[in-house]
Formats: C-alpha cells, structure tokens, sequence
C-alpha cells in the first residue's frame, strides 16, 4: 500500500513492468490503437499491481488544448431556469448531443447583474459555448465569446453568420395558433410576450419597446401574433414565469369595459399564470375568456388543459450539443432550423 509520501506510480513504470513501450502502455488504456488483447490484459495487471489507476486527465487535457468543459449560458439565475421545463429539456438534449466528446457542462448565467459575469463566460475554463434561453443580452455574450475566440452555437437568436444558430420558426407557429383563435371568433386579443430587452422591462407594450426589442425569439413570435390580430394590446414580461403571467394577466384583465376574449402568451409558464389572474376574477377559462401558451409542457398545479405549441425542446438542445461536436473538430455546421408542430394541443 502507498503511504502519503511514496512517489505515484507512472505510465513508464507500468509500462516496464508489463515489458512493453510506453506508447503501447498509453494505446492500452486508452482503446484507440493496435494492441492485442493479451498485452492490454498484461498491461492492466501491471497497473493494478502497482495501483496505478490510469492517465490524468487533466494532462490529456492539456496536451490537447482543451479543458473538457461545455458552458452553456443561461439568461437567468440557475435556481430560476430549473423551474422552466423547458429550460431542463433543452439542457437534456446538449448533454446527448456532447455525448462523443465525453466533456462536462458547466453553466453560466447572463443576468446583466453586477458581478454576474466576472466569474462566468468572461473567464471560464471551456471549449464551447451553447446560448441558450431566449436572452435580450445575447449580443453581449456573443461579444465576450468573440473577443476571448471561443466557439460558440446559439439556441434562438441571430447571432450573425460565424455563429451557428439552432431555431425554429417562431414566427410561423404563432401566426397559426393567432389564426386559430381567429377561427374561433375572436377579435379582442392580447398578448403577452417575453423580455424584450435586456433591461427586462415589465409593463405594457409600445411601438418604442417593440421597435427597440434585442429578442429574436419574442419579436418573431410577436411579429406572427400581429400578422393576425395587427391592432392587439399586451404586455412585456421581465422573465418566463407564471409570476410574471399572473401580474401581466391581471393587468390585461382588469378593466372590464376593454377585456380581451383571448391571450396570446410567448411561454407556457406565462399563459399558466394568465390562467391564475383569470381565475382570481372569476373568469372562465376557456368559456370567456381562450389563452393560448407556446412550449407544449405540463405545467403543475394548472386546472385546465392549456392549449399550446408544442416545440422540440429536447431536439434543439440535441442539435445545439451535435453542432458542437462538429465545430471542435474543425467542421462548420451552420444554421439549422428544426421543424416546429404547429399544431396545438
């Protein structure tokens, strides 16, 4: 047994004990190359005699250049993001889409708080970074990307065309949920959208907010609603949540005399808490009053059977982690757009 103090055992160590080259000792534990059975079965036995428990990996990283770590950037606070499920199915998604590279995640968040940079993608130790949520300071994490030449692949946002951008189209899919609506005889609609700019503004809807909006995600989901319903009041929200739905659904809810009969919402967290406002004013749902989500999750806790659009979360996330792969072996991706369920549920 090794006390503190004995020198650990090396790869030549082994390797002498086995009677093999050092190269062939490092092909051994890694499976990459030529070597029989029989000498890998030696080399093995050498090594457990001599508790040596294989290559650093840190040493690997460094003789490659690469520290074996993914950042993925979120635009919230990571206690925040775990309770999108959205959030979570796009994170399960980049982990398969790594698999290959055998890396680690490692998440970032973006606030735009003081401090809330310094310690993440201004200066960790990763290969690749994944833009992920929607963010209105998507520009300022590309920027930071950019100066340090790191590779990164964006979720949602039009990052320009060194950046590889996986997307749906946002636009589409709202503009046929606002025309089902129509279908059903509405006229009176609001909307309720994500944060529009990195300022995260909450409050009512107007040509200045929309015009200087940095989300593309929410412009294009607007852009679809008003394809529809061009005259439609509404409200930003300063996060994806049921909370701020609630406040947005109370606002937009509240005077009886200009009531809409219906609420486009950009998330289905915020249309579950549209939902609760309605409910807190005696509003039926979905007899006064229809409410239409895009996400297609389960929300918990919610009474009624949101009608949504479904998105391929996971699929994105996949595809954002497989464009990674593809970059950090010297291969261009590209754009890639996935094909959005336009269909409601």
């Amino acid at each position: 047994m090794q006390t503190d103090s004995a020198p650990r055992p090396t790869l030549a160590d082994v390797a002498a004990k086995a009677g093999v080259s050092a190269s062939t000792a490092s092909l051994a534990f890694s499976g990459s190359g030529p070597v029989s059975d029989a000498t890998k079965a030696r080399v093995l036995a050498a090594a457990t005699d001599l508790g040596y428990a294989g290559p650093d990996p840190r040493a690997r990283s460094l003789r490659q250049g690469r520290s074996g770590i993914v950042g993925v950037v979120l635009e919230e606070r990571v206690r925040a993001a775990f309770l999108d499920p959205v959030k979570i199915q796009t994170l399960d998604g980049i982990t398969e889409g790594i698999a290959p590279l055998g890396a680690g995640l490692l998440l970032l968040t973006d606030t735009g708080e003081a401090g809330g940079q310094a310690v993440g993608i201004e200066s960790a130790p990763v290969d690749a970074v994944v833009l992920i949520g929607c963010s209105p300071r998507l520009a300022h994490s590309v920027e930071v990307l950019r100066r340090r030449g790191i590779p990164a692949v964006a979720i949602e946002g039009d990052t320009g065309e060194d950046i590889p951008e996986i997307s749906i189209d946002n636009r589409n899919a709202t503009r046929r949920g606002a025309e089902y609506l129509r279908e059903l005889g509405h006229t009176r609609v609001s909307l309720v959208t994500l944060p529009l700019d990195a300022e995260r503004t909450r409050g009512p809807l107007t040509a200045a907010l929309e015009r200087d909006s940095t989300t593309a995600v929410a412009t294009e989901r607007l852009a679809g609603a008003r394809a529809v319903f061009p005259g439609a009041t509404g409200r930003a929200a300063a996060a994806s949540s049921i909370e701020e739905g609630l406040e947005a659904g109370r606002a937009l809810l509240a005077d009886t005399a200009n009531r809409p009969t219906a609420i486009i919402a950009q998330s289905d967290l915020l249309a579950a808490g549209v939902i609760q406002a309605a409910e807190e004013l005696g509003i039926a749902v979905p007899r006064e009053l229809s409410v239409l989500g895009f996400d297609g999750i389960r929300v918990d806790g919610l009474q009624h059977d949101l009608t949504t659009l479904v998105q391929p979360s996971v699929a994105k996330g996949r595809a954002a982690g497989e464009a990674v792969v593809r970059m950090l072996a010297g291969e261009s991706p590209g754009i890639r757009r996935l094909r959005q369920h336009p269909a409601h549920r």
